[in-house]
């Protein structure tokens, strides 16, 4: 594709991101037909293609009421896409993946509203997304039919018949304001450790930068029945986050621009950052989450209808979310499911006496993941328990409790799997949900552990205990609960040596319901079973044994921390770990 930068181009662009913003910009072809697409429109000024882009929804159909939530709901989410296509109808939707699972509206019809805003929306196709395997695979078939999209995955592979799966298309092409738009489907990669075993079983998620670089070079050689597309947008479930004082970007996204030749732009998710920018030429968007945020890729054409550019750029809607006027239709739908759904989501079912905090972006382990551990070891009888940090998606937060927040704090139908565990599996689990690169930490309940942020991954602890101060011993085995999704490999976690292994298929929402329910009240106590090690600059006149005493601690812990050869010997300067608990 032809890029060129003039002072024309930039005066379009600054006209057309005016209105949209608003605001600060924070050979397996062969087996596979589609059909194009042809959208009547009308030209426009700012002589563009628009794609809005939004990732993540996760169910959100509810617009939160209180001025600084940023939910804006679906009605509000149609409005404002409906504003946009009014200002430039040469506009299509695309959505990143995970739409449906996460709220208990969306929950406990198995996501029919969302469809509903799917389709109000015109939403032409979808990537499909880890959370899209959450109900089981056949679901997906009947959301893109129901809801009017096209699921794109061009590499998701059947492992019996090794051809790519029929309920995705790889590819999609629209023809959209006089240019034909190649739109190529991608899975994360991740995908089988990112959700339940049993959910993408004989299912093969292949090199999203292989994949996508077949198709571009398949849609560029003219070989699909459609045409040859004038621009090629991958539609993705891959991560990215970015650097807003460098403005790099980073993750799976940026790694398949990198990756291939031919790509004009990308469609990011999963990571829920607000991304905007370029990787080596090729534009990259990912739209926060929940559809707080919409992303934008307009493709810009010459004075002779050629595409010149692909610029990326989003709009924060949540900071004006009070200021969009609902379609009344979409509201009209949501307010039949929430009439119909009321009785079950408003049970107040107890209450909290303060937040129990979690925010996935920057907890260890948080106030409401030791919680909910503490609760599950008590139901299970066990000494620990462990809790993946993405298993917990939001704060529960002070006042009544009702059912709808379990459902929202906890969407997933999860069970407890009980088992033994050595200690030193035990400790390798635990390590593998500190500061974790790629997933939410970990929360558990039963040990204090002490670790080292600067060490190496799956290398943090420096020490480990059980609650009362016994040292965790190796070969010793303890009895453990943990998640049904955790134990089969979710996000990466190991515990195929465990023994003596039961899942109780007693579902950890009802656990958690059930002590609430019991105890009336709940009060969030502060995280006490994980801290960070203390380093000491030792001075002049220091000794070992001062500074045991000094901080609670013997001197073999000292030395042994620190792997000090001869324990009468320290210098000035010398910085030492300190496993202060």
């Amino acid at each position: 594709m032809k890029r060129f930068k003039s002072l024309s181009l930039v005066l379009v662009f600054t006209l057309l991101f005016s209105m949209f913003a608003g605001l600060p910009m924070t050979s397996v072809a062969d087996t596979v037909t589609t059909t194009v697409t042809s959208i009547e429109t009308t030209a426009v000024e700012t002589n563009t293609v628009d794609i809005i882009t939004f990732n993540d929804f996760h169910g959100n159909v509810a617009e939160d009421v209180n001025d600084w939530g940023k939910n804006i709901g679906m009605s509000k989410m149609v409005a404002k896409i409906n504003e946009m296509k009014a200002i430039n109808p040469n506009t299509i939707v695309v959505s990143g993946g995970d739409n449906y699972q996460g709220t208990a509206m969306s929950n406990l019809t198995y996501g029919a509203p969302v469809t509903d805003m799917m389709k109000a929306l015109d939403v032409k196709v979808s990537a499909v997304g880890n959370h899209e395997f959450d109900w089981g695979r056949d679901r997906i078939v009947q959301w893109g039919i129901d809801g009017g999209f096209d699921y794109l995955a061009s590499n998701i592979y059947d492992e019996v018949t090794n051809e790519p799966v029929t309920w995705a298309k790889p590819y999609k092409i629209l023809e959209v304001g006089g240019i034909k738009i190649g739109l190529i489907g991608l899975a994360h990669p991740d995908t089988i450790t990112l959700t339940k075993v049993e959910n993408v079983t004989g299912l093969e998620f292949r090199d999203p930068i292989v994949a996508a670089q077949e198709w571009i070079d398949y849609l560029k050689a003219g070989n699909a029945e459609e045409g040859t597309p004038d621009v090629i947008i991958a539609v993705t479930h891959l991560d990215s986050s970015q650097d807003y004082d460098t403005y790099e970007i980073t993750g799976n996204a940026a790694e398949l621009a990198e990756g291939v030749t031919g790509l004009d732009g990308i469609v990011s998710a999963h990571s829920h950052r607000t991304v905007y920018g370029e990787v080596n030429g090729v534009a990259i968007v990912q739209a926060y989450k929940y559809g707080r945020t919409l992303g934008l890729l307009s493709i810009q054409l010459d004075d002779e209808g050629d595409v010149s550019d692909v610029v990326a750029t989003v709009n924060n809607v949540y900071k004006v979310k009070n200021d969009i006027i609902p379609d009344e239709a979409t509201k009209a739908v949501y307010d039949e499911y929430n009439e119909e759904l009321s009785p079950i989501l408003d049970e107040v079912i107890g209450e909290a006496n303060g937040e129990f905090t979690h925010d996935r972006s920057m907890d260890n382990v948080s106030v409401l993941g030791q919680w909910a551990c503490e609760v599950m070891a008590e139901k299970a009888d066990v000494q620990i328990a462990i809790q993946n940090g993405g298993g917990l998606r939001r704060t529960l937060y002070d006042g009544n409790i009702t059912m709808g927040d379990l459902y929202e704090v906890m969407p997933y139908d999860n069970q407890l799997v009980t088992m033994e565990l050595s200690g030193k599996d035990l400790r390798a689990a635990i390590d593998h949900g500190i500061i974790n690169p790629d997933i939410t930490d970990g929360s558990f309940s039963g040990l204090k552990v002490v670790f080292d942020k600067d060490a190496e991954f799956e290398n943090r602890i420096v020490k480990i205990t059980l609650t009362d101060g016994t040292p965790l011993e190796d070969d010793k085995y303890y009895t453990v609960v943990v998640n049904d999704f955790m134990y089969t490999g979710g996000d990466k976690y190991n515990f195929s040596n465990a023994r003596n292994v039961v899942d109780t298929y007693i579902p950890i929402r009802d656990v958690l319901v059930e002590s609430i329910k019991y105890a009336g009240t709940i009060t969030p106590e502060a995280v006490n079973s994980i801290k960070e090690v203390e380093k000491y600059e030792v001075v002049s006149g220091d000794m070992l044994w001062k500074i045991a005493r000094r901080f609670k601690l013997t001197i073999d812990e000292i030395v042994e921390l620190n792997n000090i050869k001869n324990r009468d010997l320290i210098y000035i300067g010398q910085t030492l770990k300190l496993a202060v608990q």
